[in-house]
């Protein structure tokens, strides 16, 4: 079963149908949609400030997401959208990212950047703190440069069919 733990009052909230690894931690205030899944080794450290992710979204094996603490000078929250797909060993800190969004492995995103809707975020990428990523966009590189257009198709293709495969993947593990 998931690690999941409240501090400083705040207590984990999981969605309907929201699958969690048994390793993968949750922590404080953090707030997980319906329809998610919830990855090996992925933690959720809502301990300083809060995290919310929408629904059918999927953090992968690996991710770690933390914020910024609220007393801060620059405070953070990281908010994720719905039907976003954060692949394996991603590091997602403060940030927003918006609906229909896939980070791609080992991507970095740091506090207070927002990462439009409809964006790709490269592999290794880097967004840079407070840096705002055009929607229906590709990012690439370190710092993180846009490279393209998304494409209706890459949308449909990319995009929406990782969410929609790791619901079926998650729902494997269900059924165990």
């Amino acid at each position: 079963m998931a690690l999941i733990r409240s501090v400083r009052g705040h207590e984990p909230e999981i969605g309907n149908d929201t699958w969690l690894a048994e390793n993968a931690t949750i922590i404080g205030n953090v707030k997980i949609g319906e329809n998610c899944s919830i990855w090996y080794n992925a933690v959720l450290r809502g301990d300083v400030n809060a995290i919310t992710i929408g629904n059918n979204s999927n953090i992968q094996d690996g991710v770690v997401i933390h914020t910024l603490f609220d007393g801060s000078k620059h405070p953070s929250q990281t908010h994720i959208g719905d039907y976003v797909s954060v692949g394996h060993n991603a590091v997602i800190h403060g940030a927003v990212i918006e609906n229909d969004c896939l980070i791609g492995m080992g991507a970095t995103i740091l506090d207070n950047a927002v990462v439009g809707t409809g964006c790709i975020v490269a592999a290794n990428a880097l967004v840079l703190s407070n840096q705002k990523l055009e929607p229906y966009s590709v990012y690439a590189g370190v710092p993180a440069k846009k490279v393209k257009d998304v494409t209706p198709e890459q949308r449909d293709e990319i995009i929406k069919r990782t969410a929609r495969d790791y619901r079926m993947y998650a729902s494997w593990y269900e059924q165990e």
